[in-house]
């Protein structure tokens, strides 16, 4: 393997001379003003659980706590949507890779549509007909126990693994910059995400997410809007960012290897958007929270726009440090947006203390989200389940008490990621693996009647064989280059989570060394795979493998489905034939309305829309 010559990483470069305007001192620090602010964030969480904590319903039920009672309304479930995909990794990362690669992920975007679309009226009407409270409730309807069972453990681990590097990555970052106590900090945000959790249910949780939104959209736009004047105004910062090549062309490159092109952004990207807004239990439970399909189906619609105003603030962000910095920045990648923050607000008391509450409610959103539907799936799943007799008293205390198990869990998991080392970046590649095969778990269900739990049970253990077999295969073939040289992040190939905040994490974990290698080929190939089409990869050889099985073992019988768990795909696209012959192709799925023809053999409840 011949390796070009490395350009000067972060640990390379000398300092730069006191008198540059520009330069940034190592370590800076809070004042009052943003210790008072920082300070507000948590005691604005904490009330909000309270309140919801002693009124309505005060969580006496199992529906109220793990569902907000199915009353909530489209807006501020669609800006829970957002903040739990919008975590603090994301606030960190992608002005990083914007200031380090240019825009080329803005095209992530077009993956929002599919992404979006596709939940909105395919997976959210399944779920949302079907009365489920966790999705994989969806895996026993239509495969048997055996396979829900095996996804809910599979979504536990999933989850349990990606708390703590949230909780801890943003804590350290911090501390880097700004000598904020660690464990301070980490114990802090711990605490009160398990407090309002608890105590307040989803209703609380999804309330805060719509609180620590409007907190990050406002922290990034005061970054970008003062760091944009300082620039010498936005036609400034666009001129340096077109100068300095950070402006991206369309690269239609179809190379599967590559780390960002169109295609794998907006393809690839699709499949990643499914495994979080389709099948995953945290967004699956905002939906199924709406009062109506309709209002969960809006939802997923108003998303769309904030997504991408969300995304473009990142742009935004990477260009105005691009135009602050230039291409030769001393800074640590890793760190980079807290430092250009805390220089750009260096005489602005507050402020800092306002970016800081914005990275940490990206955090809370996210572990919030991450504790109640852990709840939620250990106590439908795992528990109800085998205790049938459960009062309904007892069941919501128990709910309480899983919530708050979690998050201590959580606080566990934060104190093992700061002794992971390198192996921090595993842990979250792990979070990445599992997604693709949930995804296609769901999608072998849902789009093939023919598949059953055989081929549903050996579909996941293969999909998810694959994804830790190129995982690590690739994990193992990084290590294998020079020690002497400073850690690689192939980003062709790094396996993130399928929720794509941590995407960026390439940017945020460690610098990139350019190696010159020549095609891959064969199972290095496999290696070398982009992380955004590993969601693809693994979901499809679910189906394939699923698909196969079952056809060896017997497929599935019609009259063996339960209706309604069968999305009827060839129903819908060939809406032109007659009602009698779609009514063959809709299987066991009744059709939305019927005339004439011989009456259904089963009905949906009709719901309120």
């Amino acid at each position: 393997m011949s390796v070009c010559p490395l350009t000067p990483s972060s640990s390379t470069r000398a300092a730069p001379p006191t008198d540059n305007p520009t330069s940034i001192p190592i370590q800076m620090h809070f004042s009052t003003p943003d210790y008072v602010i920082f300070a507000l964030l948590l005691v604005a969480s904490t009330c909000i659980g309270l309140f919801y904590a002693l009124s309505g319903g005060r969580q006496r039920t199992t529906q109220e706590f793990l569902l907000a009672d199915r009353s909530m309304s489209c807006l501020p479930v669609s800006l829970s949507l957002l903040a739990t995909f919008q975590s603090a990794v994301a606030i960190l990362g992608v002005p990083s890779e914007i200031y380090t690669y240019g825009t080329q992920y803005w095209f992530l975007g077009v993956s929002y549509f599919l992404g979006l679309l596709v939940p909105a009226h395919v997976f959210i009407p399944v779920f949302y007909r079907l009365r489920l409270t966790s999705a994989y409730e969806y895996l026993e309807l239509r495969f048997n126990k055996t396979v829900r069972i095996m996804g809910t453990v599979t979504f536990i681990f999933q989850m349990v693994i990606y708390m703590g590097v949230v909780l801890y990555a943003p804590a350290l970052a911090l501390n880097a910059v700004t000598g904020f106590d660690l464990w301070g900090a980490v114990l802090a945000m711990g605490l009160v995400c398990t407090l309002y959790t608890t105590l307040g249910g989803l209703k609380a949780v999804i309330w805060t997410d719509v609180f620590q939104t409007i907190v990050m959209f406002a922290g990034q736009l005061a970054v970008i809007i003062v760091g944009a004047h300082q620039a010498g105004g936005m036609g400034e910062v666009w001129r340096k960012a077109i100068n300095g090549s950070r402006i991206a062309s369309l690269d239609l490159n179809p190379d599967p290897t590559e780390r960002h092109t169109f295609w794998t952004l907006g393809a690839g990207g699709v499949f990643l958007m499914l495994a979080l807004y389709g099948v995953n239990q945290a967004q699956v439970q905002r939906y199924l929270s709406s009062r109506t399909e309709r209002e969960a189906v809006m939802s997923c619609y108003v998303v769309f726009p904030c997504q991408q105003v969300v995304l473009c603030l990142g742009c935004l962000m990477g260009l105005v440090m691009f135009a602050r910095y230039g291409e030769d920045s001393p800074l640590d990648k890793g760190y980079m947006v807290l430092y250009f923050v805390m220089d750009v607000f260096r005489d602005l008391p507050g402020l800092p203390g306002l970016f800081v509450a914005c990275l940490f409610s990206g955090a809370l959103s996210t572990i919030s989200s991450a504790f109640n539907s852990l709840a939620t799936v250990t106590m439908e799943d795992l528990i109800k389940p085998y205790c049938p007799a459960m009062t309904e008293a007892k069941a919501t205390l128990l709910s309480k008490g899983l919530a708050f198990a979690y998050g201590l869990v959580c606080l566990a998991m934060a104190y093992t990621a700061s002794h992971m080392g390198s192996v921090l970046q595993a842990a979250l590649s792990i979070f990445g693996m599992v997604g693709g095969p949930l995804l296609g778990l769901f999608c072998l269900g849902m789009f093939f009647p023919w598949a059953n739990s055989t081929g549903a049970i050996v579909g996941l253990v293969a999909g998810l064989v694959m994804a830790f077999w190129i995982g690590i295969g690739h994990f193992v073939s990084r290590m294998a280059v020079p020690t002497t040289l400073p850690p690689i992040i192939n980003g062709t190939a790094m396996p993130l989570p399928s929720n794509m905040t941590t995407a960026v994490m390439t940017t945020a974990e460690s610098d990139q060394v350019h190696v010159c290698l020549s095609r891959p080929t064969g199972v290095q190939a496999l290696y070398n795979l982009s992380y955004l089409w590993y969601s693809a990869h693994n979901s499809t050889t679910v189906v394939i493998v699923g698909l196969i099985v079952s056809l060896l073992t017997g497929p599935m019988k019609e009259k063996d489905l339960t209706p309604g768990t069968v999305y009827p795909v060839l129903g819908n696209l060939l809406f032109f034939l007659p009602e009698c012959y779609r009514e063959i192709l809709y299987c066991v799925t009744p059709m939305p309305q019927k005339v004439g023809c011989r009456p259904p053999r089963w009905r949906i409840p009709p719901m309120n829309q």
